[in-house]
């Protein structure tokens, strides 16, 4: 019985969002609504499109980086060339 319940004990979070699923309810949905209808007011109003436009472009950055940066740290000089 106590295996039954150690593998069903975490299972039980799924089984809940299954259960909901299957009856038509969706979690979460009411407030996936609000937040769109306030991303639209805020659009609207034009206040999104000013502070965008104000904000300045970061520096561009010639220096390496990622897979180039660690490529550069192991390259090594070729032997001299023989005589």
């Amino acid at each position: 019985m106590a295996e039954l319940v150690t593998f069903l004990l975490p299972a039980l979070p799924l089984l809940a969002l299954l259960a909901t699923l299957l009856l038509g309810r969706y979690p979460g949905c009411d407030a996936i609504v609000r937040v769109a209808e306030r991303l639209a007011e805020h659009g609207e109003s034009g206040h999104g499109k000013t502070r965008s436009a104000a904000l300045p472009k970061p520096p561009r950055s010639f220096a390496p980086s990622g897979g180039l940066l660690i490529a550069l740290g192991l390259a090594q000089r070729p032997p001299p060339v023989a005589a």
